[in-house]
């Protein structure tokens, strides 16, 4: 149930990088695509690109809320740059929106260079669990 509900939070992430017009290169949990390699030792859910500008997406529930290691974790994904150009690459983190004020407060203790480059999708999702398919999606910016 947890990987089912893992998957959905990607997909719904996925979704939230489409509306922005980026493509997706790379993702976890994907038919067709190949999943993303970890940078710097951190777990990254999608890799997406939007012209010459890149973005990496993971997302985020409740324990991951309660690692240690989350603010690094944020921090070191959200000042990667590209190697040719050493452009600032865009990190969308997706979490449940009954989380946002956790996520919210950690972005807030990162420093103010590093909070520009952050995107944080907040989602709300629920599962019919007859089917085991989406039964009601819903975002909030």
């Amino acid at each position: 149930m947890l990987d089912l509900m893992k998957r959905q939070s990607v997909d719904l992430l996925i979704d939230q990088f489409w509306k922005n017009g980026y493509l997706t290169i790379s993702r976890k949990f994907g038919t067709y695509l190949p999943e993303p390699q970890r940078m710097g030792g951190f777990d990254v859910d999608i890799i997406a690109r939007y012209k010459k500008d890149y973005a990496i997406g993971i997302t985020l529930n409740e324990e991951d809320l309660d690692n240690p290691q989350l603010k690094n974790k944020i921090q070191f994904l959200a000042t990667r740059q590209t190697k040719s150009s050493n452009k600032q690459v865009l990190l969308f983190v997706g979490i449940p929106n009954d989380l946002r004020k956790k996520i919210e407060f950690i972005i807030s203790t990162l420093d103010e260079n590093v909070r520009k480059n952050i995107k944080i999708q907040f989602f709300n999702h629920e599962l019919n669990s007859n089917t085991k398919t989406k039964k009601k999606k819903t975002f909030l910016n």
